[in-house]
Protein backbone atom coordinates (compact mmCIF):
# COMPACT_ATOMS: atom_id res chain seq x y z
CA UNK A 1 0.00 0.00 0.00
CA UNK A 2 1.17 3.55 -1.19
CA UNK A 3 1.65 6.75 1.05
CA UNK A 4 0.15 4.95 4.02
CA UNK A 5 0.35 7.62 6.93
CA UNK A 6 -0.65 6.14 10.59
CA UNK A 7 -0.59 9.69 12.00
CA UNK A 8 -3.55 10.60 9.59
CA UNK A 9 -5.83 7.91 11.56
CA UNK A 10 -4.59 7.80 15.14
CA UNK A 11 -6.97 9.80 17.15
CA UNK A 12 -5.24 13.34 18.21
CA UNK A 13 -5.46 13.05 21.52
CA UNK A 14 -4.01 9.39 21.32
CA UNK A 15 -1.07 10.73 19.28
CA UNK A 16 -0.38 13.50 21.98
CA UNK A 17 -0.46 11.31 25.12
CA UNK A 18 2.17 10.57 27.41
CA UNK A 19 1.56 7.09 28.44
CA UNK A 20 1.65 6.31 32.33
CA UNK A 21 5.52 5.07 33.44
CA UNK A 22 5.79 2.20 36.26
CA UNK A 23 8.60 1.80 38.49
CA UNK A 24 9.04 -1.19 36.34
CA UNK A 25 9.32 0.82 33.16
CA UNK A 26 11.75 2.92 35.27
CA UNK A 27 14.33 0.09 36.07
CA UNK A 28 14.71 -2.67 34.39
CA UNK A 29 16.95 -5.54 35.69
CA UNK A 30 20.20 -5.95 34.44
CA UNK A 31 20.52 -9.32 36.29
CA UNK A 32 22.21 -8.08 39.19
CA UNK A 33 21.07 -8.81 42.95
CA UNK A 34 19.02 -5.41 43.31
CA UNK A 35 17.40 -4.03 46.46
CA UNK A 36 13.75 -3.26 45.34
CA UNK A 37 12.15 -0.27 46.67
CA UNK A 38 10.85 1.40 44.02
CA UNK A 39 7.47 0.41 43.81
CA UNK A 40 5.85 0.11 46.89
CA UNK A 41 5.35 -3.61 47.06
CA UNK A 42 5.41 -6.24 50.03
CA UNK A 43 8.96 -7.21 49.84
CA UNK A 44 7.99 -10.69 51.71
CA UNK A 45 8.69 -13.36 48.99
CA UNK A 46 5.57 -14.84 47.70
CA UNK A 47 6.34 -15.89 44.11
CA UNK A 48 4.38 -12.62 43.10
CA UNK A 49 4.99 -10.07 45.74
CA UNK A 50 6.53 -8.14 42.41
CA UNK A 51 5.43 -6.33 39.77
CA UNK A 52 5.35 -8.44 36.72
CA UNK A 53 7.26 -6.80 33.42
CA UNK A 54 4.95 -4.28 31.83
CA UNK A 55 6.31 -5.15 28.35
CA UNK A 56 6.73 -9.11 28.85
CA UNK A 57 10.13 -9.08 27.54
CA UNK A 58 10.93 -13.08 27.62
CA UNK A 59 7.83 -14.30 26.57
CA UNK A 60 7.92 -11.31 23.81
CA UNK A 61 11.42 -12.23 22.68
CA UNK A 62 10.48 -16.09 22.58
CA UNK A 63 6.74 -15.71 20.81
CA UNK A 64 8.99 -12.96 18.58
CA UNK A 65 11.19 -16.20 17.35
CA UNK A 66 8.93 -18.56 16.93
CA UNK A 67 6.93 -16.24 14.55
CA UNK A 68 9.83 -14.49 13.10
CA UNK A 69 9.24 -10.93 14.11
CA UNK A 70 10.71 -8.08 15.34
CA UNK A 71 10.07 -7.81 19.19
CA UNK A 72 8.97 -4.44 18.78
CA UNK A 73 6.13 -5.42 16.42
CA UNK A 74 4.47 -7.62 19.03
CA UNK A 75 1.97 -6.77 21.66
CA UNK A 76 0.65 -8.59 24.35
CA UNK A 77 -2.31 -8.31 25.69
CA UNK A 78 -5.37 -9.57 28.32
CA UNK A 79 -6.46 -12.14 25.52
CA UNK A 80 -7.41 -11.18 21.84
CA UNK A 81 -10.19 -8.93 23.34
CA UNK A 82 -8.54 -6.66 25.15
CA UNK A 83 -6.25 -6.14 22.02
CA UNK A 84 -8.54 -5.04 19.95
CA UNK A 85 -10.29 -3.05 22.46
CA UNK A 86 -7.18 -0.75 22.01
CA UNK A 87 -7.39 -0.82 18.41
CA UNK A 88 -10.78 0.94 18.55
CA UNK A 89 -9.54 3.36 21.41
CA UNK A 90 -6.16 4.27 19.69
CA UNK A 91 -8.06 4.91 15.99
CA UNK A 92 -11.79 5.65 16.63
CA UNK A 93 -13.26 8.39 17.44
CA UNK A 94 -16.40 7.80 19.68
CA UNK A 95 -19.58 9.18 17.71
CA UNK A 96 -17.48 10.35 14.37
CA UNK A 97 -15.76 7.17 13.14
CA UNK A 98 -16.74 4.07 12.24
CA UNK A 99 -15.74 0.28 11.46
CA UNK A 100 -16.70 -2.56 8.71
CA UNK A 101 -17.52 -6.16 9.95
CA UNK A 102 -18.40 -8.94 7.92
CA UNK A 103 -20.96 -11.63 8.98
CA UNK A 104 -21.19 -14.08 10.08
CA UNK A 105 -18.02 -13.37 12.31
CA UNK A 106 -16.75 -13.32 15.92
CA UNK A 107 -19.30 -11.11 17.81
CA UNK A 108 -16.71 -9.35 19.97
CA UNK A 109 -15.96 -6.55 17.26
CA UNK A 110 -19.43 -5.65 17.03
CA UNK A 111 -19.51 -5.23 20.97
CA UNK A 112 -16.23 -3.34 20.77
CA UNK A 113 -17.86 -0.80 18.17
CA UNK A 114 -21.14 -0.20 20.96
CA UNK A 115 -18.95 -0.17 23.91
CA UNK A 116 -16.15 2.34 21.90
CA UNK A 117 -19.70 4.48 20.70
CA UNK A 118 -18.59 3.46 17.25
CA UNK A 119 -20.49 3.09 14.12
CA UNK A 120 -20.35 -0.62 13.09
CA UNK A 121 -20.80 -0.91 9.42
CA UNK A 122 -21.71 -4.52 8.42
CA UNK A 123 -20.91 -5.84 4.87
CA UNK A 124 -22.27 -9.38 4.52
CA UNK A 125 -20.19 -12.19 3.73
CA UNK A 126 -21.49 -13.46 -0.01
CA UNK A 127 -23.14 -17.39 -0.11
CA UNK A 128 -19.01 -18.73 -0.57
CA UNK A 129 -18.74 -17.47 2.83
CA UNK A 130 -15.86 -14.83 1.44
CA UNK A 131 -15.45 -11.22 1.66
CA UNK A 132 -17.45 -8.87 -1.28
CA UNK A 133 -14.75 -6.72 -1.14
CA UNK A 134 -16.21 -4.41 -3.64
CA UNK A 135 -19.19 -3.43 -1.54
CA UNK A 136 -16.80 -3.29 1.54
CA UNK A 137 -15.10 -0.50 -0.18
CA UNK A 138 -18.01 1.35 -1.40
CA UNK A 139 -19.21 0.99 2.21
CA UNK A 140 -15.79 2.38 3.19
CA UNK A 141 -15.68 6.07 3.32
CA UNK A 142 -13.39 8.81 5.26
CA UNK A 143 -14.25 7.75 8.66
CA UNK A 144 -14.13 4.40 8.48
CA UNK A 145 -10.99 3.50 10.25
CA UNK A 146 -10.71 -0.62 11.08
CA UNK A 147 -11.79 -3.51 8.65
CA UNK A 148 -12.14 -6.90 10.57
CA UNK A 149 -11.56 -9.94 8.68
CA UNK A 150 -11.49 -12.98 10.65
CA UNK A 151 -9.50 -15.57 8.74
CA UNK A 152 -10.17 -18.85 9.12
CA UNK A 153 -13.50 -17.14 10.09
CA UNK A 154 -15.76 -18.16 13.17
CA UNK A 155 -18.00 -19.79 12.70
CA UNK A 156 -17.72 -20.43 9.16
CA UNK A 157 -14.25 -22.31 9.58
CA UNK A 158 -12.72 -21.22 6.05
CA UNK A 159 -9.97 -19.04 5.24
CA UNK A 160 -10.98 -15.89 2.67
CA UNK A 161 -9.04 -16.12 -0.83
CA UNK A 162 -5.90 -14.54 -0.39
CA UNK A 163 -6.28 -12.21 -3.60
CA UNK A 164 -9.71 -10.29 -1.98
CA UNK A 165 -7.92 -10.23 1.49
CA UNK A 166 -4.98 -8.48 -1.17
CA UNK A 167 -6.81 -6.30 -2.59
CA UNK A 168 -8.23 -4.85 0.64
CA UNK A 169 -4.94 -4.43 2.07
CA UNK A 170 -4.03 -1.86 -1.02
CA UNK A 171 -6.91 -0.30 -1.97
CA UNK A 172 -8.47 0.79 1.60
CA UNK A 173 -7.03 4.05 3.36
CA UNK A 174 -7.14 2.11 6.77
CA UNK A 175 -5.93 -0.47 8.56
CA UNK A 176 -7.40 -4.04 7.95
CA UNK A 177 -7.09 -5.98 11.08
CA UNK A 178 -6.87 -9.99 10.37
CA UNK A 179 -8.08 -12.19 13.38
CA UNK A 180 -6.27 -14.95 13.07
CA UNK A 181 -7.31 -16.86 16.38
CA UNK A 182 -7.49 -20.28 14.20
CA UNK A 183 -4.43 -19.98 11.87
CA UNK A 184 -2.86 -23.09 13.46
CA UNK A 185 -5.15 -25.45 12.87
CA UNK A 186 -4.93 -24.02 8.91
CA UNK A 187 -2.81 -25.07 5.84
CA UNK A 188 -2.72 -21.24 4.65
CA UNK A 189 0.21 -19.19 5.45
CA UNK A 190 -0.47 -16.34 7.85
CA UNK A 191 -0.80 -12.83 6.86
CA UNK A 192 2.34 -12.54 9.50
CA UNK A 193 4.72 -13.00 6.33
CA UNK A 194 3.02 -9.69 4.50
CA UNK A 195 3.74 -7.30 7.22
CA UNK A 196 6.91 -5.31 5.84
CA UNK A 197 4.83 -5.44 2.04
CA UNK A 198 1.59 -3.61 4.20
CA UNK A 199 2.37 -1.34 6.66
CA UNK A 200 -1.90 -1.09 7.09
CA UNK A 201 -2.09 -4.95 8.31
CA UNK A 202 -2.53 -5.86 11.57
CA UNK A 203 -2.78 -9.70 12.60
CA UNK A 204 -3.74 -11.03 16.24
CA UNK A 205 -3.41 -14.18 17.44
CA UNK A 206 -4.12 -16.34 20.61
CA UNK A 207 -2.68 -18.77 23.12
CA UNK A 208 -6.09 -19.75 23.63
CA UNK A 209 -7.18 -22.14 20.86
CA UNK A 210 -4.18 -24.44 19.43
CA UNK A 211 -1.54 -23.55 22.34
CA UNK A 212 -5.04 -24.68 24.83
CA UNK A 213 -4.24 -21.51 26.89
CA UNK A 214 -7.46 -20.38 27.14
CA UNK A 215 -7.82 -19.86 30.78
CA UNK A 216 -4.65 -17.84 31.33
CA UNK A 217 -6.01 -14.75 28.68
CA UNK A 218 -2.80 -14.09 26.64
CA UNK A 219 -3.49 -12.52 23.08
CA UNK A 220 -1.16 -10.80 20.34
CA UNK A 221 -0.94 -8.17 17.95
CA UNK A 222 1.27 -8.02 15.25
CA UNK A 223 1.74 -4.57 13.41
CA UNK A 224 4.48 -2.15 11.72
CA UNK A 225 6.44 -0.66 15.07
CA UNK A 226 4.60 2.48 14.46
CA UNK A 227 1.15 0.86 14.86
CA UNK A 228 2.46 -1.02 18.28
CA UNK A 229 3.96 2.50 19.89
CA UNK A 230 0.53 4.15 19.55
CA UNK A 231 -1.06 0.65 21.10
CA UNK A 232 1.62 0.95 23.94
CA UNK A 233 0.89 4.28 24.92
CA UNK A 234 -2.60 3.45 25.89
CA UNK A 235 -2.39 -0.08 27.12
CA UNK A 236 -2.55 -0.69 31.04
CA UNK A 237 0.64 -0.67 32.32
CA UNK A 238 0.65 -4.57 33.96
CA UNK A 239 -2.05 -5.74 31.94
CA UNK A 240 -0.55 -9.15 31.22
CA UNK A 241 0.01 -10.60 34.80
CA UNK A 242 3.28 -12.81 35.98
CA UNK A 243 1.22 -16.19 36.38
CA UNK A 244 0.12 -15.54 32.75
CA UNK A 245 3.80 -14.95 31.41
CA UNK A 246 4.68 -17.92 32.98
CA UNK A 247 2.51 -20.44 31.95
CA UNK A 248 2.55 -18.73 28.20
CA UNK A 249 6.55 -19.15 28.16
CA UNK A 250 6.33 -22.61 29.76
CA UNK A 251 4.07 -23.48 26.87
CA UNK A 252 5.50 -21.62 24.05
CA UNK A 253 8.89 -23.81 24.64
CA UNK A 254 7.40 -26.64 24.74
CA UNK A 255 6.38 -26.67 20.93
CA UNK A 256 6.65 -30.61 20.25
CA UNK A 257 3.60 -31.42 22.81
CA UNK A 258 1.43 -28.22 20.97
CA UNK A 259 2.32 -29.50 17.54
CA UNK A 260 1.66 -32.87 18.32
CA UNK A 261 -2.21 -31.87 19.92
CA UNK A 262 -2.55 -29.18 16.77
CA UNK A 263 -1.67 -33.05 15.00
CA UNK A 264 -4.30 -35.05 16.82
CA UNK A 265 -7.07 -32.86 16.33
CA UNK A 266 -6.93 -31.94 12.40
CA UNK A 267 -7.12 -35.76 12.24
CA UNK A 268 -10.47 -36.13 14.45
CA UNK A 269 -11.54 -33.18 12.47
CA UNK A 270 -11.24 -35.07 9.70
CA UNK A 271 -12.75 -37.79 11.14
CA UNK A 272 -15.61 -36.00 12.45
CA UNK A 273 -15.96 -34.73 9.14
CA UNK A 274 -16.37 -37.75 7.28
CA UNK A 275 -18.69 -38.95 10.19
CA UNK A 276 -21.11 -36.01 10.31
CA UNK A 277 -21.53 -36.20 6.18
CA UNK A 278 -23.55 -39.74 7.02
CA UNK A 279 -26.08 -38.48 9.94
CA UNK A 280 -29.68 -38.56 9.03
CA UNK A 281 -30.38 -35.08 9.75
CA UNK A 282 -27.64 -32.77 8.41
CA UNK A 283 -28.15 -31.42 5.35
CA UNK A 284 -24.41 -29.77 4.51
CA UNK A 285 -21.21 -29.87 6.40
CA UNK A 286 -19.20 -26.82 5.43
CA UNK A 287 -15.11 -27.47 4.90
CA UNK A 288 -13.03 -25.99 7.97
CA UNK A 289 -9.56 -24.70 8.41
CA UNK A 290 -10.18 -24.54 12.29
CA UNK A 291 -10.72 -26.54 15.29
CA UNK A 292 -14.76 -26.97 14.60
CA UNK A 293 -17.03 -27.56 12.01
CA UNK A 294 -20.21 -25.79 10.90
CA UNK A 295 -23.03 -28.04 9.87
CA UNK A 296 -26.50 -27.11 8.58
CA UNK A 297 -29.29 -29.72 9.42
CA UNK A 298 -32.72 -29.64 9.25
CA UNK A 299 -34.08 -28.49 12.80
CA UNK A 300 -31.16 -26.53 14.97
CA UNK A 301 -33.71 -25.66 17.87
CA UNK A 302 -34.14 -29.67 18.13
CA UNK A 303 -31.15 -30.78 17.52
CA UNK A 304 -29.12 -28.77 19.92
CA UNK A 305 -31.94 -29.42 22.49
CA UNK A 306 -31.60 -32.89 22.09
CA UNK A 307 -27.58 -33.12 22.23
CA UNK A 308 -27.90 -31.07 25.67
CA UNK A 309 -29.75 -33.78 26.94
CA UNK A 310 -27.49 -36.29 25.70
CA UNK A 311 -24.89 -34.21 27.76
CA UNK A 312 -23.20 -32.56 24.99
CA UNK A 313 -22.86 -28.86 24.48
CA UNK A 314 -22.22 -27.75 21.00
CA UNK A 315 -23.15 -24.25 19.55
CA UNK A 316 -26.57 -22.74 17.98
CA UNK A 317 -25.60 -20.36 15.07
CA UNK A 318 -28.95 -20.23 13.56
CA UNK A 319 -29.96 -16.74 14.71
CA UNK A 320 -26.16 -16.09 12.72
CA UNK A 321 -26.48 -13.92 9.08
CA UNK A 322 -26.28 -16.91 6.59
CA UNK A 323 -26.48 -19.30 9.04
CA UNK A 324 -30.14 -20.66 9.51
CA UNK A 325 -30.14 -23.97 10.96
CA UNK A 326 -26.90 -24.31 11.41
CA UNK A 327 -24.35 -26.04 14.64
CA UNK A 328 -21.00 -25.85 15.42
CA UNK A 329 -19.11 -28.31 16.78
CA UNK A 330 -15.92 -28.14 18.33
CA UNK A 331 -13.39 -30.89 17.67
CA UNK A 332 -13.06 -32.90 21.22
CA UNK A 333 -10.94 -35.34 22.61
CA UNK A 334 -11.07 -38.84 20.78
CA UNK A 335 -13.27 -40.09 23.38
CA UNK A 336 -15.56 -37.25 23.25
CA UNK A 337 -16.16 -37.26 19.60
CA UNK A 338 -17.27 -41.09 19.51
CA UNK A 339 -19.51 -40.00 22.37
CA UNK A 340 -20.75 -37.13 19.89
CA UNK A 341 -20.80 -39.38 17.48
CA UNK A 342 -22.97 -42.11 19.51
CA UNK A 343 -25.68 -39.22 20.26
CA UNK A 344 -25.62 -38.41 16.67
CA UNK A 345 -26.27 -42.06 15.45
CA UNK A 346 -29.17 -42.06 18.40
CA UNK A 347 -31.17 -39.06 17.29
CA UNK A 348 -33.74 -39.57 15.01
Amino acid sequence: MNNFDINKLVRENIAGLKPYSSARDEYQSNGSEMVFLDANENPFQTDVNRYPDPQQRTLKAELANLKAVKPEKLLLGNGSDEVLDLLFRAFCEPKKDNIITLPPTYGMYKVLANINDIENREVLLNQDFEPDVDEILSTADKKTKLIFLCSPNNPTGNSFDADRVRKLLQDFKGIVVIDEAYIDFSEKESWLKKMEEYPNLVVTQTLSKAYGMAGIRLGACYASEEIIRILNRIKPPYNVNELTQLRALKRVLDKDNVNLEVSDILNERDSLFKVLLEVKFVKKVYPSDANFILVKVDDANRRYEELLKEGIVIRNRTTQPLCENTLRFTVGTPEENKRLIASLKSIE
